[in-house]
C-alpha cells in the first residue's frame, strides 16, 4: 500500500466540507451531498466528516495523480463508515503545492468499484 506523503500533516479548509460536500445548494457540491448524508453526515456536524477524511488520508491507499502547474495531486481510496453505521468506498483528492510538503484537501466523491 502506498501512503499519502506527510499524511499526518494534511489539512482541510472547513468550507470545503461544510459549504461544498455537505451543501445542498453549492453548484457542484449539491450532487455529492446526498451521498455523504446517506452515510449519516450533516452540515451541522461537518467536523465529523472532516475528521474522518483526515483519518483516511493517513490510512487510505494513495496513488499519484495528475501533476498540475500548482503541484502534485494524489488520489486516496478508502472505506468510509459514517455516523449512520453505513459505509462506502470514497475517493479523496489531495494536492501538495509546489514548494510545500503539506497535503491539502481538494475534493471527495463516491469511489464505486475499483
Amino acid at each position: 500500500m502506498v501512503v499519502l506523503p506527510n499524511a499526518t500533516k494534511a489539512v482541510i479548509d472547513s468550507a470545503k466540507v461544510r459549504d461544498y460536500l455537505l451543501s445542498s445548494s453549492h453548484p457542484i457540491g449539491r450532487f455529492k451531498q446526498p451521498f455523504f448524508v446517506a452515510l449519516g453526515y450533516s452540515r451541522d456536524q461537518w467536523q465529523q466528516l472532516e475528521s474522518d477524511l483526515l483519518e483516511r488520508a493517513v490510512t487510505g491507499d494513495a496513488r499519484i495523480g495528475q501533476k498540475t502547474e500548482y503541484g502534485q495531486k494524489y488520489e486516496v481510496r478508502s472505506r468510509l463508515e459514517g455516523p449512520s453505521g453505513k459505509s462506502a468506498e470514497v475517493v479523496s483528492i489531495w494536492i501538495i503545492l509546489e514548494d510545500e510538503e503539506i497535503p491539502r484537501f481538494v475534493t471527495a466523491f463516491p469511489g464505486g468499484k475499483r
